[in-house]
């Protein structure tokens, strides 16, 4: 059986995955993309030779990244996607009620064809009437939002190439200008295994920008480290507390969950004081 190994270029382990069949391969503006079948994991999607999802483990990183900012948000009206082709992070912020505007910002269109065509249950949600998308550089989207977001989630790839500038000092004062008083917002910040100076560098960013940051967690087996980060800027709002009850129907998220994926405070010192070694 032909088998893929995947690129990551921070990892300094290399994933290997069977490939039964391959079902997409090309390459747009920004990137090459492919879409192959695994006998364990489904239809795998990659981006420049790394694994953005698989169908059997997507909801882990799509629920994390998503329900702990909508639920810490008492009613997140105005919500933005930043990145995240796929539509994942859509389907589930839409599961929320009170979202009545969703902006899908997405810089590479092909990623949303490909998604629509081969994971049509991750990209559900995107043709709602809620969703406005947008094929733009997240960044430059920002620029233009003044006070009018609740929640911002950037759903990107590695911190590489063109994401680069949404990981900015920068892109962070934009993000709070464009947030509403108690706005918040999350994006990955790759493995506290593999990446801890990258989590370390996004959290001391963040901190020149917003009064409050915090990181969370979840184990992801196919993103290299598994330990996965989350980085939190919030306006004024402690994002470990629920805010509204949790009704939605999901696989992993649950308001148990919710407390205890907040990495513990003596860890989290030790993150921002350089301690943590292993």
């Amino acid at each position: 059986m032909i088998k893929f190994f995947e690129k990551d270029p921070y990892a300094p382990i290399q994933y290997v995955y069977e490939v039964e069949k391959v079902l997409y391969k090309g390459k747009s503006k920004f990137q090459e993309i492919m879409v192959f079948e695994n006998p364990y994991f489904g239809k795998i999607l990659v981006l420049d030779g790394v694994v953005q999802l698989t169908e059997r483990d997507e909801f882990i990183y799509h629920e994390m990244l998503t329900h702990v900012l909508m639920h810490a948000h008492p009613e997140a009206k105005n919500v933005a996607v930043i990145g995240g082709g796929d539509g994942g992070a859509v389907r589930e912020v839409l599961k929320h009620g009170s979202v009545k505007k969703l902006y899908f910002i997405e810089i590479d269109e092909e990623v949303i064809k490909v998604s629509k065509e081969f994971f049509p249950s991750v990209s559900s949600a995107i043709d709602d009437s809620r969703v406005e998308i947008r094929c733009m550089d997240g960044a430059e989207f920002i620029k233009e939002m003044k006070n009018s977001l609740d929640v911002i989630i950037v759903d990107s790839t590695d911190i590489i190439g063109f994401a680069k500038s949404l990981f900015t000092v920068e892109f962070f004062k934009f993000v709070r200008d464009a947030l509403t008083e108690n706005g918040m917002f999350v994006t990955l910040s790759e493995s506290l295994i593999f990446h801890r100076e990258l989590v370390y560098e996004v959290q001391n960013s963040m901190k020149l920008i917003f009064p409050i940051v915090e990181l969370y967690t979840a184990s992801i087996a196919t993103y290299a480290g598994n330990w996965w980060s989350f980085s939190v800027g919030s306006k004024s709002l402690d994002p470990r507390e629920i805010r509204k009850p949790v009704k939605i129907e999901t696989k992993l998220y649950t308001a148990d969950l919710h407390k205890s994926c907040f990495l513990p405070r003596d860890i989290y010192k030790k993150l921002l004081n350089k301690e943590l070694i292993w």
